[in-house]
């Protein structure tokens, strides 16, 4: 069955919440992307927004992984959701009483980068208690469809909002749509949390976490492969608003349609992967989406033309979510109970927060080369990464399998 991780009520209650909520996101992220480039005209500021928001990820994680491995992942995500409808309201303020600079965007993304910390980690980890290890597969795969349905969705809208009543709506949206998630999480039946007995400090869990990932060869690749993406390829999105407005002359509905368009590609790479029944041959999916997303980057940077460009934009979603959700998967199917918190914090840092130092060296680069050859740029290396991964699938298959059975996944 195509959702049959929605027969479980919990995860029928926080897909439900988070499709709302997702859709807000990404009209926030967008928005934001406009009205750093609106106010500044600036590449550089843009990366500069996008490193603010994302580095706290690549720094705090760890401590959020061992946090999420201490306590109720279930409270923690609580807490996250409502800290972070917190802070969106605040630049929604702002932003309405055209008071907003800069300054106050980079540091209110700051401040969520904090909480996404703490929040990704946590959310990660909590799948398996929402549904089991049976049903694992089908809700990461699930949950990235969702979030790539408010990719198509959120981005269109806020082009709308954007160009009818401006940015500060946008914010207003995505703050309000947090209480949709939040009542969720609050009418979940969970067995009551059972407070693991710690001998050691969280330093030494962090480093334990560390150790499993750095000593795992096959978590090893996928987690470097995806910071490779993540680092060199992932930043196109950042820079969309100049190929919107100075390569493509589309504007703001311009940036929520390519934005959209990438959403489409990646919803249909989630429910590509929802469509799976097992992990086997995961691996070869991963190094065959990471050569597309290479690929399609480098084939979107030569369009000149809006259309073909939103059509390029597909295919660079579907392999760039199609990389991600399964390695997403394999990992969580190799890691055990115990370590999980600590390892998803480490993907964490590999998927969001190797983003904000390729979203930095992105605006420097594309200040001085332009935004094309930039992206164009990464694709080439994401390629490479791919092929050399491509050659090391069968002595990684080994390690996987032993993995997996230790794990009790049964595969």
């Amino acid at each position: 069955m195509l959702f049959r991780a929605l027969s479980h009520r919990n995860f029928k209650l926080f897909f439900s919440g988070q499709m709302i909520s997702l859709v807000g996101k990404w009209m926030q992220m967008v928005a934001r992307a406009w009205l750093v480039y609106r106010l500044t005209g600036s590449a550089v500021l843009l990366g500069a927004v996008g490193f603010a928001g994302q580095v706290p990820v690549f720094i705090l994680s760890p401590l959020g992984g061992a946090v999420a491995d201490r306590h109720s992942r279930h409270r923690i995500v609580i807490a996250t959701q409502t800290t972070s409808m917190i802070f969106t309201l605040v630049l929604a303020g702002l932003t309405l009483a055209h008071v907003v600079r800069v300054w106050h965007i980079m540091v209110i993304a700051a401040l969520l980068g904090v909480v996404n910390a703490f929040d990704v980690p946590a959310r990660q980890a909590f799948y398996v208690e929402l549904v089991g290890r049976d049903d694992l597969l089908n809700a990461i795969a699930l949950n990235s469809s969702m979030v790539n349905f408010a990719r198509v969705v959120g981005p269109a809208l806020a082009g709308l909002v954007i160009a009818w009543i401006g940015e500060g709506w946008c914010f207003f949206a995505d703050g309000v749509s947090y209480l949709a998630v939040i009542a969720g999480l609050l009418l979940m039946r969970l067995e009551p949390f059972q407070r693991p007995q710690h001998a050691r400090s969280a330093i030494a869990q962090i480093r334990e976490g560390f150790r499993f990932v750095a000593h795992t060869p096959p978590i090893r690749a996928l987690l470097l492969m995806l910071g490779l993406a993540s680092l060199v390829g992932m930043p196109y999105a950042v820079l969309m608003p100049i190929f919107a407005e100075d390569i493509l002359h589309s504007g703001a509905r311009g940036l929520g349609l390519l934005m959209g368009s990438a959403g489409v590609g990646a919803l249909f790479g989630a429910l590509t992967l929802a469509g799976k029944r097992s992990v086997d041959g995961l691996g070869r999916w991963v190094a065959f989406a990471a050569m597309g997303f290479g690929s399609a980057l480098i084939a979107f940077t030569f369009s000149r033309h809006f259309l073909l460009s939103m059509l390029l934009l597909v295919p660079v979603g579907f392999a760039m979510m199609l990389q991600m959700a399964s390695s997403n998967t394999l990992i969580q199917t190799m890691v055990p109970d115990e370590l999980r918190g600590r390892v998803m914090s480490v993907y964490s840092m590999m998927f969001m927060g190797m983003a904000p130092f390729g979203a930095l060296l992105s605006g420097a680069i594309a200040h001085r080369i332009g935004a094309p050859h930039t992206v164009a740029l990464g694709g080439v290396i994401v390629l490479a990464g791919a092929l050399l991964f491509y050659t090391q699938i069968p002595r990684l298959r080994v390690h996987a399998r032993r993995l997996m059975g230790a794990a009790g996944s049964g595969t």
